[in-house]
């Protein structure tokens, strides 16, 4: 730990490397508008204000020396444990010292009658046994770490101002607070039996409650309530009903209210390999992963959440009608461009980007991830507005007229060519438009050219994207390179799960892409260049399991679920052979795989 003050004798699980904690070392709380990311070692060094996309006050993730963190543990040598509260994002750790044991609640609480716009992140320490020195340190950094600013100091409380942004620091039988070198820190002893508080309350420009103990300790009860009765609504029953559970309360986490987006995942510039460049900003929301997200809600009868996400969806792709961008804003605007930050990134692994320039890019799959969303929003008892009808038959219109281009595919690639993903995400683009004007959801204005064009898209695909020495679909055309993403015409219907063909390319893709245990790699020759991706896996065991080979599926399945972090949560990538996290974390695509994985394993009639 840098700053004055008595050092923090962490748990030896949770040793830092070049002043950063192994990626699965972190759990995370939210309140729906942001996120947190708390270290084993008691650290949060991941917050953003006011919004998941906003600047990070708390970005010591990507900058330990002088990003800003915000720690508390034992002055003594402990070992940590941690769990959320069953059914819930709030977060309990257990610090066992020898002078005894204290339990740290975190939160960022949520309070249904709450209406200003304002963030409450809650640090509550209690007393289990023993005597235990406690000690804390805030170290707030503005703008991504390039603004320090001199709190100003109340009777209850320190206070930050910037620009728009306030935020307050309250304590309560926490200790004196001293304030040095743009730093506040304060130590306790936690006896059996006591228990102490703090409270980082963050508001924008106009107003700042502040709050009273009592005020903070009942939004915490009721923040624990409010994850409960969520995920009650959850209609999993299976072998992996724990697993499920926790990613979609990881999923919840990045769901911004009140829109309905989800963002890709939780940071941004977390490398997938270190010392690599491939590092992204996902704190956006892709078109695919509203498609994966719409596929997993219902499953599961998440409907509420689901509905809020398509929304979303139909709202962002106005802006940029009747193309479909890859990604937009978590406020559902056009985002088309990246800078980079001056940081040193996560374990010395710049860059450090802030925003995506992936929306720039023609992603042809784009067209199948809305129509396909919409198709299964209908499927599940909705209705369509007329103008959303008519914008959907547009795009599809412009569909078939950009088809045959080449296009950057699922995986952003800088070389354009004809990827398989790409196309098979076009047949399905029309195959769902095709059912949604039979079925009076949009005009059928071009019918007939829409099944003419997917006729077309299908001989394409049969003709030059199969392999006959690979046996199996490969990822380009004039290409014998495997690709996992194909794995997905299982799910979306595009051909028999458990055809000659589909079962060919999933012999292949287990032959060649296979990582180590349950891991795989995205295409061929990634080895060497990127870790294991995660949701390549799931893709598997969705395949497997449509294919009709259920117990194999289930058996990989058990293998991942064991994969997750001692909190249940994923990020993109996994090291094959140590395990290790790595990428932006909680990663959305990948519980969003496990969900629907499970989902399909269990259900023997899952058939798309």
């Amino acid at each position: 730990m840098e700053g004055s003050g008595p050092q923090l004798l962490t748990d030896p699980r949770a040793l830092r490397i070049d002043g950063c904690l192994p990626i699965e070392d972190y759990a995370a709380i939210g309140d729906g508008r942001t996120l947190a990311l708390i270290g084993r070692d008691g650290s949060i060094d991941w917050l953003c204000l006011p919004e998941l996309d906003s600047p990070s006050v708390l970005g010591a993730l990507l900058d330990p020396a002088d990003g800003g963190s915000f720690s508390l543990a034992p002055t003594v040598p402990y070992t940590a444990t941690r769990a959320y509260v069953p059914g819930t994002n709030v977060l309990r750790t257990e610090f066992r010292t020898d002078q005894g044991t204290v339990r740290v609640t975190e939160a960022m609480t949520v309070d249904p009658a709450q209406t200003a716009p304002w963030r409450e992140l809650v640090r509550k320490v209690e007393g289990l046994s023993g005597d235990v020195p406690m000690q804390w340190r805030l170290r707030l950094r503005f703008d991504y770490g390039s603004r320090r600013l001199e709190p100003e100091v109340r009777d209850n409380l320190l206070l930050w101002r910037h620009g728009r942004l306030l935020l307050a620091l309250r304590g309560w039988d926490a200790g004196g607070i001293e304030v040095s070198d743009r730093e506040v820190q304060g130590g306790f002893v936690m006896q059996e039996g006591r228990s102490a508080m703090l409270v980082l309350v963050s508001g924008e420009e106009l107003a700042l409650p502040v709050p009273a103990r009592d005020e903070v300790e009942r939004r915490l009860d009721a923040t624990v309530d409010m994850w409960r009765r969520w995920i009650s609504g959850c209609g999993y029953e299976g072998s992996w009903q724990d697993a499920v559970e926790r990613s979609l309360l990881a999923i919840r986490l990045l769901a911004r209210d009140p829109s309905g987006a989800i963002a890709a995942a939780g940071t941004t510039s977390l490398p997938e390999t270190i010392g690599a460049k491939r590092n992204f900003d996902y704190r956006y929301a892709w078109v695919r992963d509203l498609s994966f997200t719409a596929d997993a809600l219902l499953r599961v009868g998440m409907r509420e959440l689901a509905h809020n996400a398509v929304t979303w969806l139909l709202s962002a792709v106005a802006h940029t009608h009747p193309r479909v961008d890859p990604v937009y804003t978590l406020a559902g605007e056009v985002l088309r461009s990246q800078q980079q930050l001056p940081l040193p990134g996560y374990r010395g692994s710049p860059p450090v980007h802030v925003g995506n320039q992936a929306g720039a890019q023609l992603q042809l799959g784009g067209f199948g991830d809305l129509l396909e969303t919409v198709w299964m929003y209908v499927g599940s008892g909705n209705v369509l507005a007329p103008r959303a009808g008519e914008r959907l038959a547009d795009s599809a219109d412009l569909l078939c007229a950009i088809w045959r281009h080449q296009d950057a595919g699922l995986w952003e690639l800088g070389d354009y060519a004809d990827y398989t993903t790409s196309k098979i995400g076009c047949w399905t683009a029309l195959e769902r438009i095709i059912d949604l004007a039979q079925s009076g959801q949009v005009p059928a204005r071009h019918l007939t050219r829409w099944q003419n064009e997917r006729a077309q898209i299908r001989d394409f695909i049969e003709r030059e994207l199969w392999s006959s020495s690979q046996q199996s679909y490969v990822m380009k055309a004039g290409s014998e390179v495997l690709d996992c993403g194909v794995l997905l015409a299982a799910r979306r219907g595009y051909t028999d799960p458990g055809g000659e063909r589909m079962r060919s390319t999933i012999r292949a893709i287990q032959n060649e892409l296979h990582a180590d245990g349950a891991l795989y790699y995205r295409y061929s020759g990634m080895s060497e260049e990127e870790n294991a991706f995660l949701a390549c896996s799931f893709w598997m065991i969705e395949a497997l399991a449509l294919a009709g080979e259920r117990d194999e599926a289930a058996e990989l399945m058990d293998q991942m679920v064991g994969l997750a972090n001692d909190v249940g949560l994923y990020s993109e990538e996994m090291e094959p052979d140590n395990h290790s996290l790595r990428g932006n974390f909680p990663q959305a695509l990948t519980h969003l795989a496990l969900i629907s994985a499970a989902a399909i394993t269990t259900d023997r009639d899952a058939r798309r």
